[in-house]
This record gives C-alpha cells, sequence and structure tokens, in this order.
C-alpha cells in the first residue's frame, strides 16, 4: 500500500477519491505486476520482478507489504517456471518496487541474493547512469546492494536503441518524466507502461505522482505517448494498478480513458 496523496501528486482528494479507495492512513492498494513471455522464440522473458521479499519487516510494516513470501516465485512456480528458467529479464528502471523482486527474500543477519541465475538483465543505458548516481531525491527509490550484485552478474546488458541483440522480438522506447532513462517494451500489441501511467487512473493527461521527477515533462510524454499507442492500436500493460493489468485506449473529444479493460 502506499499514500494515495502521494501516487496523485497534485491531483486534489475530492478528484482521485473518484477513483481509488483508502485506508484510514490515506493508503490504497497497488499492485507490483509483472509481465511473462513465455518461450517468446524459445525463450522465457520476464518484464519487471516487482517488489519482491527483501524488505525487512520494519519496512515492510511501513509500506504496507501483507505478503510473507516471494509471490513473484509463486506465481513462476504456477506456470511450470522456476526463477532459473528466465533468460532475460527486463526492467524498465530499478526503483525498489520495480526491481525488488531480483533479490531473494530477507532472512535475519543475511544479505538478499541476486535471483534468475541464468538471465541476461537488460536496463537502460541512461537509467544505469541514475541508478548508480542517485540524486538525493529519489536515492531511497533504489537499492544500492542489488546495483552492486547486478554489475558483478557479468550478465548486465545497457540498452539504448529502440532494440537489443538479445531480443529482436521486442523494441523499446523511453521517458524521462518518472525517472531519467525509463524504459518502455513493445512486445506483440503489447506496451509496457511501467510508472508513465501506472494504472488506468493516471490515463488522464494532467494526473502524475508525487514520485515523479519532472512531473511536466511527464504529462507531455504521456500525452505523445498515448497519441502513439492509440493509432497503432495497443493495448496497455499497467505495473501498479491494484485491479485492471491491461486495456486499450479510448479517446474522445481531446480525452483518453481505458477501455476493453482485463482485470487479473
Amino acid at each position: 500500500m502506499l499514500d494515495a496523496g502521494a501516487m496523485f501528486g497534485n491531483a486534489p482528494k475530492a478528484l482521485w477519491s473518484r477513483w481509488v479507495e483508502t485506508d484510514e492512513l490515506n493508503r490504497m492498494h497497488i499492485a507490483c505486476r509483472c509481465l511473462l513471455a513465455k518461450d517468446l522464440n524459445g525463450k522465457n522473458i520476464l518484464f519487471e520482478t516487482g517488489i519482491g521479499n527483501f524488505f525487512e519487516p520494519k519496512l515492510k510494516a511501513r509500506f504496507g507489504i501483507n505478503e510473507d513470501t516471494h509471490v513473484l516465485l509463486e506465481s513462476l512456480q504456477q506456470q511450470g517456471l522456476t526463477h532459473k528458467d528466465i533468460d532475460i529479464v527486463v526492467l524498465s528502471h530499478l526503483h525498489f518496487d520495480h526491481a525488488g523482486g531480483l533479490l531473494s527474500s530477507w532472512q535475519y543477519g543475511k544479505e538478499a541474493e541476486l535471483l534468475f541465475p541464468n538471465a541476461k538483465y537488460l536496463v537502460s543505458s541512461i537509467h544505469w547512469q541514475r541508478a548508480t548516481n542517485p540524486h538525493p531525491r529519489d536515492r531511497a527509490s533504489f537499492i544500492p546492494h542489488l546495483n552492486r550484485k547486478l554489475q558483478q552478474s557479468g550478465r548486465l546488458k545497457l540498452v539504448s536503441g529502440s532494440t537489443h541483440e538479445l531480443l529482436p522480438e521486442v523494441t523499446f522506447e523511453y521517458s524521462d518524466g518518472h525517472t531519467p532513462g525509463m524504459m518502455h517494451s513493445i512486445v506483440d500489441n503489447v506496451v509496457f507502461c511501467a510508472d508513465l501511467i501506472p494504472g488506468k487512473a493516471w490515463i488522464h493527461v494532467p494526473i502524475s505522482m508525487g514520485y515523479d521527477r519532472f512531473p511536466e515533462l511527464l504529462i507531455d510524454e504521456k500525452e505523445a505517448f498515448l497519441n502513439r499507442h492509440y493509432k497503432a492500436n495497443h493495448q496497455l500493460f499497467f505495473t501498479h494498478d491494484p485491479d485492471t493489468s491491461m486495456a486499450f485506449i479510448h479517446y474522445n473529444n481531446g480525452r483518453f480513458s481505458a477501455t476493453d479493460e482485463i482485470s487479473h
């Protein structure tokens, strides 16, 4: 759970309370959703890893994390896979709620280990610079020992263009408003929105999060992103919407909204 006010930036509660419910601490439920492309030309591709289970109990309580297990590993098991079966992990960015699942579960007195030992890790080259040299404004969003382990693995691959030789089936776009160099993957007709549009409520162009580094830039990027993918008839994949995992884009009278939603 996260503070709903922070999730909606400077939008008034009278507006965002139409879209979400909150608890007595003004926190709303959010998902940390991943996308699995199973046997994509013979490879198992995982887009993001969610928050995982690396937090110590005090931090889990602070962020309202109720799960006591590594949910991603359990979800992979339901698909007949383990983390060792993943060939490539694509990370839109390295904030803890998107990349924490790369680490093993918290154990007292032990540093979490890097999972997915047979996978290459794809990260935007611009974002890698941000993650390893963060600004004080967003330093707490990163996991320093994760960055170190990624670099030491020898399997970190930095992406700077619209394609990468390891994953020719996927194309990439970038945005900078939430965090510099955030990478959006497009596979088939699905586009991974990451934190540019974390859920259907944020399809409304003026809505941004308090966590966004450059809100005005993000709004401009979002409008261009929605126009581009509306014309391409792409589905949006949401990481943080608690109820809706995917939706098409509807456009009417100058406004975007979600349509043909898929709930998961």
